[in-house]
C-alpha cells in the first residue's frame, strides 16, 4: 500500500507544480494546455524509470493514435466552438493528449497509477470546457478514443521474474545467482 501511495504521489506532485506557472500567465486554459503536454511525458518517465520500453513504445503508439484520431475527426466533423472562434470542436484533441496517457497508465500500471493521472485529465477536460473551447461531449469523446487506444495497445505490465548475475570475487572465482519469483 505504500508503495502505491509513493508512485502516485510521484505522478500527481509533479503534475499539480506543472499547473501553477501557466495559471498565473494565463489563466485555466493555459495551465491545463501544459498539463495536457506534462502528462505524456511524465507517463514516459514513469515507465523509463521501471524500465519498461516495452510500455514506453505502447505509450507512444496509444498517445499518436488517440491524438491522430481526434485531430483526423476535427478535419471532418463541423462542430462551432462555445466561443465561436472556429468550426473545429469535436473531438478535444487537448484532451486527447491528456486521457490517452492517463489510461495507458491505468491498463498499463493499475487503477493506483491510472487514477490520480484521470483526476489531472479530467481537469484538462474541465478547462476546456471553462476557457470556451470546447462543451462536455468533446472531451467525453476524446476520453472515449483514448479508452479504445489504449484497450488495443496496452498490455498489462508484469515484474522481471527471472533475476540473475554473476560477479568475480577478490581471490579469483566467480558468483553466479539465479532468482527466479513465482
Amino acid at each position: 500500500m505504500k508503495n502505491s501511495f509513493l508512485r502516485c504521489a510521484l505522478l500527481a506532485f509533479p503534475l499539480a507544480l506543472c499547473g501553477f506557472q501557466p495559471a498565473l500567465a494565463g489563466g485555466t486554459e493555459s495551465a491545463g494546455t501544459a498539463i495536457a503536454v506534462a502528462l505524456p511525458l511524465l507517463a514516459g518517465g514513469y515507465t523509463v524509470y521501471k524500465q519498461d520500453w516495452t510500455g514506453l513504445a505502447q505509450l507512444s503508439v496509444d498517445t499518436v493514435a488517440t491524438v491522430g484520431t481526434a485531430y483526423a475527426l476535427k478535419q471532418f466533423v463541423r462542430e462551432q466552438r462555445p466561443d465561436k472562434s472556429d468550426w473545429k470542436s469535436f473531438p478535444s484533441d487537448t484532451s486527447a493528449l491528456a486521457f490517452a496517457p492517463a489510461q495507458f497508465m491505468w491498463d498499463r500500471y493499475g487503477w493506483e497509477i491510472g487514477l490520480p493521472a484521470y483526476a489531472v485529465a479530467g481537469y484538462v477536460g474541465w478547462t476546456r470546457i471553462d476557457a470556451k473551447k470546447h462543451r462536455w461531449h468533446d472531451v467525453a469523446a476524446s476520453a472515449g478514443i483514448a479508452f479504445v487506444a489504449s484497450k488495443i495497445f496496452t498490455t498489462r505490465y508484469r515484474e522481471k521474474n527471472l533475476r540473475y548475475g554473476v560477479e568475480a570475487l577478490p581471490g579469483g572465482g566467480v558468483y553466479a545467482s539465479l532468482d527466479y519469483r513465482f
